[in-house]
């Protein structure tokens, strides 16, 4: 069967848009996440920073907590829908249909790469609804920017989001498959989301955890994907929550390779454990 991917893909899409309930908690609850805490947390930053009298450097653009915040914001949404994403893996598996699946003419392979274009995808749409509400609460992305560089700027965005979703779908995948239950499943993905959330950059800079936590926060896959949104929405030097922040084009390549040599294992690994599932 060529190219089974791609139904494997649009079965998954079909059932993203058919259960409009589902579909639409997943789109509203990051835009709710953006305006309710990080307006909040915006506040009272603003009102922290005025009362001790921190001076943004000369030249450097000065952005809200709210901005530096949806970066984040829009990390975590996709961290959250694809380390659950390979939930319908185990729902397949316990009802018969991945048997069926696996019993079709279709190479193995191709049930990941579906399911990881569908990750993809889903990620895109959710960033894009964040980026849209999080322009309208007032948040400072692509400032100064023209059309041609708006472009580019979602087009590097959406690189880094494609590699990050990629990884973490096939690690979700690959707990399904060695899962028999839906509690198991979650345990597990909800163990992985905690430490690598707050292990990060996404919501405050990582300079201020304890030395041992950076030294894991840098090789946290969420913080090159948070790392790589700012560059590209926010720009290479700008100050926010007292603090500047400066991203070289040599540190944003290094995290976009680590992204893709991540994702490349994971990719790996969920069609070596695919390949060699047997379904009962």
């Amino acid at each position: 069967m060529k190219m089974g991917f791609l139904n494997v893909y649009k079965r998954d899409m079909t059932r993203f848009f058919r259960f409009k309930h589902q579909l639409f908690s997943s789109l509203l609850q990051p835009a709710l996440w953006l305006g309710f805490f990080g307006m909040a947390m915006a506040g009272n930053f603003d009102r922290i920073l005025s009362s001790t009298g921190t001076a943004v450097p000369a030249g450097v653009m000065s952005v809200d907590y709210l901005t530096f915040m949806c970066a984040g914001v829009i990390a975590a949404t996709i961290l959250f829908t694809n380390i659950y994403g390979g939930f319908i893996l185990l729902f397949d598996k316990n009802w018969g249909i991945l048997r069926e699946i696996i019993a079709s003419p279709m190479p193995r392979r191709d049930l990941i790469t579906g399911i990881a274009m569908s990750g993809i995808t889903k990620s895109w749409i959710q960033s894009l609804i964040v980026i849209l509400f999080g322009l309208l609460l007032g948040v400072s992305f692509f400032s100064g920017k023209g059309p041609l560089e708006i472009l580019i700027s979602f087009a590097g965005i959406f690189i880094f989001i494609a590699l990050f979703a990629m990884a973490f779908i096939c690690i979700s995948a690959f707990i399904a498959l060695k899962m028999d239950s839906p509690e198991g499943f979650q345990g597990i993905s909800t163990l992985l989301t905690m430490p690598l959330f707050f292990v990060s950059n996404a919501l405050y800079p990582a300079t201020g955890l304890p030395p041992v936590l950076q030294q894991v926060a840098m090789i946290n896959p969420l913080t090159h994907l948070t790392a790589g949104i700012r560059y590209f929405a926010i720009g290479d030097n700008f100050s926010a929550i007292g603090m500047q922040f400066v991203y070289t084009p040599g540190e944003i390549l290094i995290s976009l390779l680590y992204l893709a040599f991540f994702a490349g294992i994971m990719f790996l690994l969920a069609w070596r454990t695919v390949d060699k599932v047997v379904i009962t």
